[in-house]
């Protein structure tokens, strides 16, 4: 399994059409092949700062997602709403304590 964690920091402004654009889409982004979770977080301290996790198969899986036109069409509404540079992380996870 990938762990996939991507920051984006928005421009005050552009928060809810981002939101809007999240809620319309998560269903689909999860629902996607090899995608079996996600989540949409918030800085607590700085609100324009958002992070998504997302759990997938394989490196294939995500990079079949990452070619798609649902990724396509979701990130060209995303990518102006930024005020930073996104950051992405593929990571394994070692360990989950419940």
């Amino acid at each position: 399994m990938l762990v996939r964690i991507v920051k984006m920091s928005f421009q005050p402004s552009k928060i809810e059409e981002f939101l809007t654009n999240f809620e319309a889409n998560k269903t689909k982004i999860r629902a996607f092949d090899g995608c079996n979770f996600l989540e949409l977080y918030r800085d607590k301290n700085n609100t324009s700062i958002f992070f998504t996790y997302s759990y997938w198969d394989s490196e294939d899986h995500l990079n079949d997602y990452r070619h798609s036109d649902l990724f396509k069409s979701v990130w060209a509404k995303t990518k102006p709403l930024f005020n930073d540079k996104p950051e992405a992380w593929s990571v394994e996870k070692i360990a989950s304590l419940e």
